[in-house]
């Protein structure tokens, strides 16, 4: 749709010039500082940092409905920059300029409804949200589309070269930071840590593919943090973990496309997250909170952080009601089949202490709750939604089982409405789902799959031939037709099958 085209009140907010100014602020000593250098924690006091925007110019009184049109009619502008994340700029980042902005297709992913049989063995309505249809299968698209767009912009503003970009994973940070770096090949280089031996083999190949240096060391994805975080603190690196900022910003384009979704009627929506480094929900939260104060919507919706009970010191700490005597302990994990929320020192939890009291005194009441599930339950949901038509990966079985248990502790109320984050590609977990159906999972992530979800591929072997057909060695002619008659009538014995009347 041409610019020309569009209404008179919203055709001069459509192609918007960047705005303001942002800052960095402690959330410990409320300190403010620039944006100029990468700062991942506050200088002062060592406290980790949010990104604020300071508004100047004539958005900054628009009204929530003229949002809800500008939104809307951006959503059909052919305009590369405003099609991913950035159709929300205002609320992300409008101090980069338009042609910094990276876009690799990012974002605006689908909200698939759960099919009847699904609907009535969970008992309530709920959609999945596909994450995993973002460009390099995960989630983690939103945020690193907003960190590189800004180290773009940074890069060409100070004159930097040969930047490199580092981060700690358990998959999908390192496959996405290389994606985006890779794009970005004349200006940035990438390097991931790696847990060695506890990241998919699908998930390895990804930056591998990317061109990245992949690093792999002993440990869990906490001890790999910590050695990035000492490497950006002493070294001229860009950190690409949820530690960094301008990740969170991206993704908070999740909740603002939820809200979007749904007409920004979300008062009885009930959005279901996996908690890892807690960078996710805290995104979320945030980018509710900013919608509400800028009038676009009237209520916030209840949202549900999962957690497996192999790495849960979120659900742990919240399981003091009383904020005085809450006190967050970093917990020992143990395997786990969500391997994106395989982390017991979430760096992200100071944001989410102080987002959460934030959210639950908008709301005036108690709307983010946590809980807990096993991995036994998570493999279990996972099989369950894709043998019911979805592409769910494990973190995926993980909002599911914890949606379930949300219900049976009696935190979701009849007529309620679940969003699910599938934050990643079942594909990147194929190695799970078969480990599941075979069968075969190791005895440490203590799953065993349901007698009736058990599925492997049975072979065709049709008995007495005297030939059979290989690889640049077909069959011809009678041997053809017996080898096509056997294998029809052991297929169809199989499938118990019955003859055409």
């Amino acid at each position: 749709m041409k610019l020309s085209e569009f209404p008179d009140d919203v055709r001069k907010y459509l192609i918007p010039e960047p705005s303001g100014s942002m800052f960095y602020r402690c959330l410990r000593c409320k300190g403010e500082f620039d944006i100029d250098d990468l700062l991942y924690t506050c200088p002062s006091c060592g406290e980790i940092l949010m990104l604020h925007h300071k508004e100047t110019g004539e958005t900054q009184d628009i009204e929530g409905a003229l949002w809800r049109k500008l939104f809307n009619y951006r959503r059909m502008l052919n305009f590369n920059p405003l099609k991913g994340i950035f159709r929300y700029y205002e609320f992300i980042a409008p101090i980069i300029p338009l042609e910094s902005i990276i876009y690799l297709g990012e974002a605006h992913t689908p909200l698939v409804m759960a099919n009847q049989n699904l609907e009535k063995l969970v008992g309530l309505p709920f959609y999945f949200k596909y994450e995993g249809l973002n460009p390099s299968l995960s989630f983690k698209d939103r945020g690193m589309a907003c960190a590189l767009s800004f180290l773009t912009y940074l890069a060409k503003n100070k004159n930097i070269k040969d930047l490199l970009t580092i981060c700690a994973s358990t998959g999908d940070t390192s496959a996405s930071g290389a994606l985006y770096s890779a794009y970005l090949t004349n200006l940035i280089k990438s390097a991931v840590l790696l847990p060695k031996g506890k990241v998919t083999m699908q998930q390895l190949s990804q930056p591998l593919g990317s061109g990245a240096t992949v690093l792999e060391m002993p440990g869990v994805f906490d001890d790999c943090m910590k050695v990035v975080e000492g490497l950006s603190e002493k070294y001229n690196v860009a950190l690409l973990n949820s530690k960094n900022s301008w990740r969170i910003l991206g993704q908070e384009s999740y909740s603002f496309e939820i809200a979007q979704d749904f007409d920004y009627q979300v008062a009885d929506k009930i959005v279901v997250v996996p908690i890892g480094n807690a960078g996710n929900i805290t995104a979320i939260i945030s980018g509710f909170l900013k919608f509400l104060k800028a009038n676009i919507i009237h209520e916030l919706p209840k949202i549900i952080g999962v957690q497996s009970d192999h790495a849960d010191p979120v659900y742990r700490y919240y399981l003091e009601d009383d904020p005085s005597k809450q006190q967050f302990e970093p917990v020992k994990v143990k395997p786990s089949v969500a391997q994106a929320a395989m982390i017991g020192n979430p760096v992200s939890m100071p944001r989410v202490i102080d987002l959460v009291r934030e959210y639950n005194q908008a709301a005036g009441q108690k709307r983010i709750f946590v809980v807990q599930v096993t991995e036994q339950e998570i493999m279990d949901a996972m099989i369950i939604a894709n043998k019911n038509g979805h592409i769910a990966c494990t973190q995926g079985g993980e909002s599911m089982t914890g949606f379930i248990k949300a219900k049976k502790e009696g935190l979701i109320s009849k007529g309620e409405i679940g969003v699910l984050a599938a934050t990643a590609h079942v594909l990147k977990f194929s190695s799970f789902q078969e480990m599941y159906l075979s069968n075969r999972f190791p005895p440490e992530f203590e799953v065993k799959p349901r007698e009736e979800f058990k599925n492997t591929p049975i072979t065709i072997e049709p008995k007495d031939l005297r030939k059979l057909p290989q690889a640049g060695r077909p069959l011809q002619g009678k041997d053809l037709d017996q080898f096509i008659k056997a294998s029809a009538e052991e297929i169809a014995r199989i499938l118990n099958l019955k003859e055409k009347i």
